[in-house]
């Protein structure tokens, strides 16, 4: 994913965002140390957690100052402990100290949705079912979030409202039903994937018929998936979506099940707690 030139580009600017963000004009604390100091310092976890966001990282201070240093001593999807060291950096005291606070901003909210993800795969150890982010991502941070999933060992579900149909309530009724939302898709974008959301196995019957790539079952219960299974008979990929949580998934892992979804991987992740600290300064 990391080639990619859109999340490339996107690194590149929410970074330019968030810098402006908080330094604005400048840094006036920063002020305080002489132009000239420099400083050695290093970046430790406080607890356990999956690593992620060196991208951004880099990007902060090679924006901010590109005569700042960095040594990496994990890669993102690394396991770490507390008081592990994940990097360490050398420059201006100014720049450290100015970037440290973007840096580990973006350092501790991915590496957050990495270490839920990581949770959330294995629970799925074992099985062809995949677990599937959502669109519940922190606003700006869209791409880097559904990146920070795929550390963690989940999958993306669409990027955006662009790239594949999730046809839900309000579109079925909008456009007269199912088979007609359906058909309507295929004439607008023909290669693109079309998934029907249903809340009834009769629905389900009515989004098979309309030749659906994927069905998502929102908030069946397991006798409910079993039948829809059934019904199916492989015909379509089915989906599960609906309060999907880390405590749920294995009475929803169901074998003919293709994916859960689960906003949680996004939304509800913690923060891990970083910590910069400077271990050497010259005058």
């Amino acid at each position: 994913m990391l080639n990619d030139p859109l999340l490339i580009k996107d690194i590149e600017t929410v970074v330019k965002h968030a810098l402006e963000e908080d330094i604005r004009d400048g840094d006036i604390t920063a002020l305080l140390i002489p132009e000239d100091n420099r400083a050695e310092a290093r970046v430790i976890t406080r607890e356990q957690a999956i690593v992620c966001g060196q991208p951004w990282v880099d990007e902060v201070f090679r924006q901010l100052d590109p005569k700042v240093e960095i040594e990496w001593l994990v890669k993102d999807g690394d396991e770490v402990q507390p008081e592990q060291t994940l990097f360490k950096l050398k420059g201006l005291a100014r720049s450290l100290l100015t970037g440290e606070r973007t840096a580990l901003n973006f350092l501790q909210t991915l590496s957050g949705t990495a270490t839920t993800s990581r949770q959330y795969s294995k629970l799925v150890e074992g099985t062809d079912i995949k677990i599937l982010d959502t669109r519940k991502t922190i606003p700006g941070l869209r791409l880097a979030q559904k990146y920070a999933v795929t550390v963690g060992g989940c999958h993306n579900h669409r990027i955006g409202l662009y790239d594949a149909f999730l046809i839900k309530e309000n579109h079925i009724a909008a456009c007269g039903g199912i088979i007609a939302a359906v058909t309507k898709a295929r004439e607008v974008a023909p290669g693109k994937h079309v998934e029907v959301e249903v809340e009834s196995l009769e629905e389900l019957r009515q989004a098979i018929d309309a030749g659906a790539d994927i069905v998502m079952l929102d908030n069946f219960n397991v006798d409910a998936i079993r039948d829809a299974i059934s019904i199916n008979q492989g015909k379509a990929k089915l989906e599960v979506s609906g309060n999907i949580e880390a405590g749920n998934i294995s009475n929803k892992a169901v074998d003919g099940i293709a994916y859960l979804s689960s906003g949680s991987l996004t939304k509800h992740c913690l923060a891990i707690d970083f910590s910069m600290r400077i271990i050497n300064l010259t005058h």
